[in-house]
């Protein structure tokens, strides 16, 4: 069986209330008239796949029609956090601390190490060098927290020896479209722990390209 493409996966709940929406402020702007604002919803909510509900704004200037972010990657628009000039490649943590955080781009390849320490990563406010980026966390003795967002994918294959090496899911959010940026995170911990926790988005809006 072929993989299915962005427009043929099926549409949820949640994405035909957020285009309803987007038609709701356009017919408050005077951009569409109400009797197109009923015939487009009747469109929405028999929409089955995400292909189906593309049409129903694109005619909408951006100002109406810019869906939320996480909308506009499931309708399968380009992931606007992918690229810019990648950040720091390491993060280390001997008998100290490590942070990585904020506003910053993940490289292709991040190792973080934490010994008798710790380290924080926190991607909720990242963008993404490349589509796939890789952190190899190593703790032993010591302890690495990694922050995900829900609108990312992401895959733990990581080792845990007397030790852990766990993936929490906190945001009860449905896995992210195959147009956002994934992460794999592995590594090691050995007495220790590295624990990756997926939480909601902090962005508002997709970050801006940083400067190289």
């Amino acid at each position: 069986m072929s993989e299915l493409t962005p427009d043929q996966m099926r549409a949820s709940d949640a994405d035909r209330e957020r285009v309803a929406q987007v038609l709701h402020n356009a017919l408050s702007e005077g951009r569409i008239t109400i009797n197109e604002l009923e015939e487009r919803l009747s469109t929405v909510y028999a929409a089955k796949t995400l292909g189906e509900l593309k049409p129903v704004t694109m005619d909408l200037p951006s100002s109406s029609g810019t869906l939320e972010p996480a909308t506009t990657r499931a309708l399968g628009y380009p992931d606007q956090r992918i690229g810019g000039h990648p950040g720091s490649p390491v993060s280390i943590g001997v008998m100290s601390g490590a942070v990585r955080k904020g506003s910053w781009v993940l490289p292709p390849q991040h190792n973080s190490f934490a010994f008798w320490g710790g380290a924080e990563i926190d991607l909720r406010q990242a963008r993404f060098a490349d589509k796939n980026c890789t952190i190899t966390a190593v703790a032993i003795m010591g302890g690495i927290q990694i922050t995900v967002p829900d609108d990312i994918n992401v895959d733990v294959t990581g080792l845990g020896l007397m030790g852990g090496f766990v993936l929490e899911d906190k945001s009860g959010a449905p896995p992210a479209p195959p147009t956002a940026p994934t992460v794999k995170i592995n590594g090691l911990a050995f007495w220790g722990g590295v624990v990756v926790y997926r939480k909601p988005a902090k962005r508002a809006e997709p970050p801006q390209i940083e400067g190289s």
